[in-house]
């Protein structure tokens, strides 16, 4: 940490919890994909390409269309897990930041204490049972054939793909295993004897977080971050993309398609017209007007940029 210390306190403080959360999600992503294929770390499938190289993916609006912790939501909606009056406190909040655009600190630990206090008492592995029930509900038919497809040329070359997201850890594993992906690297929330405490480690994994995830699981794994490629939609990712050799932007913000275009970054969007108006918007329908409201908006906000 001494690198860090012509910082300000509180700058310095933002990092070390990027640092935090990121290695937490390294560590988290490892055991996941070291206990499904048992005693070897190798995937489950031959290794013909290149063994230092691995491929990175945003998981909303790259793989899937819409924001995977919206449909987990609707799930526990569903399920009973917290009534309408959160649930619009929730939709709200997850607005706020495709509208805003930015980071606002207290809106962030609002939104974040929000979240953790729909998942607090409960156990770990129920949450993993649902998130499996959920994926076959909302998200499975929300995946970009395109993108998929470009992880799947991935592994067909011998290398590991993993998702990197801010979504909960426990739901990106769910997701990478049914796309049949090595892993993932999603935001960890601290549990003691198997229960939610309704704290995380560190911060969500967003922006400088995922890179930090990143770097830390290229260290663990040996990978070479200049011959690895990473996939994402949001210009918040920048810092990731940065990190490897082969950057893509897939359905990219306005952002980040300057960012692209200025660094001759390739470029993918799948989106057809309409598509590509409404990206980002999660479904609203079974959830109430005011998740239709926030849809609305952010429909509108897109559409001005």
């Amino acid at each position: 940490m001494a690198a860090l210390g012509w910082l300000t306190p509180r700058r310095r403080s933002a990092t070390a919890r990027s640092v935090l959360a990121g290695e937490a999600s390294a560590e988290a992503a490892r055991k996941s994909s070291q206990e499904a294929a048992g005693t070897t770390e190798e995937p489950q499938f031959p290794v013909h390409g290149d063994d230092r190289a691995a491929a990175f993916f945003d998981l909303d609006n790259t793989v899937m269309q819409g924001a995977a912790l919206f449909h987990f939501g609707r799930g526990l909606y569903k399920r009973k897990f917290f009534e309408t009056r959160e649930l619009a406190r929730f939709a709200w909040q997850q607005a706020w930041f495709r509208l805003a655009g930015v980071e606002d600190p207290e809106h962030m630990q609002e939104a974040r204490d929000s979240a953790l206090s729909i998942v607090k008492g409960h156990r770990v592995a129920e949450l993993q049972s649902i998130g499996e029930e959920i994926y076959d509900e909302y998200m499975a038919e929300r995946i970009w054939p395109g993108t998929r497809a470009l992880a799947q040329a991935h592994l067909d070359a011998g290398q590991k793909v993993w998702l990197v997201t801010a979504a909960p850890v426990e739901i990106a594993q769910v997701i990478a295993r049914r796309l049949g992906l090595t892993g993932a690297l999603g935001t960890v929330a601290e549990s003691v004897d198997g229960v939610y405490t309704g704290k995380l480690v560190g911060e969500p994994l967003h922006g400088p977080a995922k890179a930090e995830a990143v770097r830390a699981l290229a260290a663990a794994e040996g990978l070479d971050l200049s011959r690895c490629a990473a996939y994402s939609d949001s210009h918040n990712d920048i810092p990731m993309l940065s990190l490897v050799g082969h950057p893509y932007a897939i359905n990219p913000d306005s952002k980040l398609r300057k960012h692209a275009r200025d660094l001759d970054w390739r470029l993918r969007d799948y989106r057809t017209g309409r598509k590509a108006a409404k990206v980002g918007i999660p479904a609203a329908a079974g959830v109430g007007a005011v998740a239709g409201g926030t849809a609305a908006a952010i429909a509108l906000h897109r559409r001005r940029r």
